[in-house]
């Protein structure tokens, strides 16, 4: 059984017993939290596609910790006239552990 969610503006597919980073969610760790965007829902080969959202469905997930990815660097530029900008950006995330997906 396999249900794709929408959190942050991205979506995921998720089993129980996956863990994934998501964009950052409020909580503390060891909470659980409630993913009610559930776009698809694979139950044994029967599948149930939303429009949007599968109505009743929802995912459990318990929130691991709070941590912050990768470093990414943007650099700006403009060509014969010595101006450089070097940026950076780490975004915060939360890893979570899914526990159940209610159909």
């Amino acid at each position: 059984m396999y249900a794709v969610v929408a959190t942050g503006g991205k979506q995921y597919r998720v089993a129980p017993g996956d863990t994934l980073e998501v964009e950052k969610l409020a909580g503390e760790a060891g909470q659980s939290v409630v993913f009610d965007q559930v776009l698809l829902v694979n139950n044994e080969g029967q599948v149930t596609v939303g429009t949007p959202t599968v109505a009743g469905a929802s995912v459990v997930a318990d929130v691991v910790e709070h941590k912050r990815g990768e470093k990414i660097w943007a650099f700006k530029l403009k060509r014969r006239k010595g101006y450089r900008k070097k940026i950076g950006h780490r975004q915060s995330l939360t890893v979570v552990k899914v526990r159940e997906i209610k159909f």
